[in-house]
């Protein structure tokens, strides 16, 4: 089995939730993605960072850390912080439940999550954080050499 990995940190800003998307996009060119899943990738990953920022930091300072490993045509991206955590992991993944209405978030970051990627868990521990942990299943890899 062929694999290729990468791990970064970066601040809890809501700006650089552009900049994750990019990187996971540049991570993952080789292996000749379709559009469809460029941007379904694209969108699960800005709903992850969104959520540490939004949810898991309350828009103040904080790290996020983002792992991708791709081994075969399978891609997997770890997004984690160390934020407040959430008390009930099933009632946060309902579409719809939000803790921030005030902010006007539409409680649908997990939906998309699991709708857009082949596969999603999530951990977490109130007070210490979450990482959500999302898999997707590529096409065929045009150049098998470069993994």
């Amino acid at each position: 089995m062929k694999k290729n990995e990468m791990d970064i940190c970066f601040d809890s800003r809501s700006e650089n939730e552009s900049f994750a998307r990019m990187v996971v996009a540049g991570f993952i060119t080789y292996l000749d993605p379709t559009l469809e899943e460029m941007g379904d990738i694209k969108t699960a990953v800005s709903e992850a960072v969104t959520n540490c920022v939004i949810h898991g930091y309350n828009n103040g300072p904080g790290k996020i850390h983002m792992k991708c490993r791709i081994e075969d045509k399978t891609l997997q991206i770890e997004i984690s912080d160390e934020g407040v955590g959430i008390e009930n992991i099933r009632q946060a993944m309902e579409p719809l439940y939000t803790t921030k209405p005030d902010l006007e978030r539409s409680g649908m970051g997990f939906a998309f999550m699991e709708a857009f990627m082949d596969g999603l868990h999530v951990e977490s521990v109130p007070g210490k954080g979450t990482k959500v942990v999302m898999e997707k299943l590529l096409g065929v890899c045009i150049n098998e050499e470069a993994i």
